[in-house]
């Protein structure tokens, strides 16, 4: 059955110009192989950006790049890579043309390569479970047992500040933060938004405290030299956010509450 939604973008995107840009060296070649190919995080469980295991909805970046890819009339392909700190040197290394699924701009990864339009806004807040307070400040988040992922950007945020290196747990993989919480292998995590708002969905003991940092965006990232790729996704991204189909993403993923609560990571 056709996508309304997704039919209401690609006629806009039609009419911008989108469908005909000028093409460098770097789109052509994704247009002549036919594949768009999408560098992602090797996650495991359930996933709302990019899931590996089939049969469940999508998630949120494949329908955004599937959407892209079909408007280009090439296919979406999945590459897996193991470590987060791997997806970067993986795109250099042109083992994929586009860096996708929960992918936060940082500085750092600026310095290697380029970035879209924000897809998703963030912001680093820590998650605790009830019977632990709620963690409102950095001094209560230093005293606690925080737990984080290697080579993320939720780690350079507690390293940033200043919470003991002897407090910090970092043996705990991607996606199981949360679960952390629940066995007590931590007593706070620090993770993006739009993780905590998803576990807090799934948990009701899950509370929410202290934005750490300041906003940031999810984002796709190409090489810099793709001048063309970008340039595309770019215009896509942008016209997607102004249309209702992004907002019906974001409630289809995340619930009705993540509106507000992306909101007041915006605000506070």
């Amino acid at each position: 059955m056709p996508n309304p939604g997704r039919a209401a973008v690609l006629a806009l995107l039609l009419v911008s110009g989108v469908a005909s840009p000028a093409l460098s060296r770097d789109l052509a070649q994704v247009k002549e192989r036919g594949v768009l190919r999408v560098l992602r995080m090797d996650v495991r469980g359930d996933d709302e950006f990019f899931p590996i295991t089939p049969g469940g909805p999508p998630g949120f970046d494949r329908e955004v790049l599937e959407g892209f890819a079909g408007l280009h009339r090439v296919r979406v392909e999945p590459v897996t890579v193991p470590t987060w700190d791997g997806l970067i040197p993986a795109l250099l290394q042109d083992k994929g043309d586009v860096v996708a699924g929960r992918f936060t701009v940082t500085e750092a990864r600026q310095r290697q390569a380029a970035f879209t339009s924000e897809v998703f806004p963030t912001r680093n807040v820590v998650l605790t479970r009830k019977p632990t307070r709620a963690v409102m400040t950095l001094e209560e988040l230093r005293a606690e047992r925080v737990g984080i992922i290697k080579g993320t950007s939720m780690a350079e945020a507690v390293l940033a500040a200043a919470v003991p290196r002897d407090h910090i747990v970092d043996t705990i993989t991607t996606g199981k933060l949360p679960a952390a919480l629940q066995t007590g292998l931590a007593t706070a995590v620090v993770l993006g938004v739009e993780n905590a708002i998803t576990a807090q969905r799934d948990d009701p003991a899950m509370e929410l405290g202290l934005f750490l940092g300041p906003p940031r965006s999810l984002a796709y990232a190409v090489r810099k030299e793709d001048a063309a790729l970008l340039a595309a996704l770019n215009e896509y991204v942008e016209n997607l956010r102004r249309t209702p189909t992004w907002s019906r993403l974001v409630v289809k993923y995340f619930g009705d509450a993540a509106p507000e609560i992306l909101r007041k990571a915006r605000q506070e």
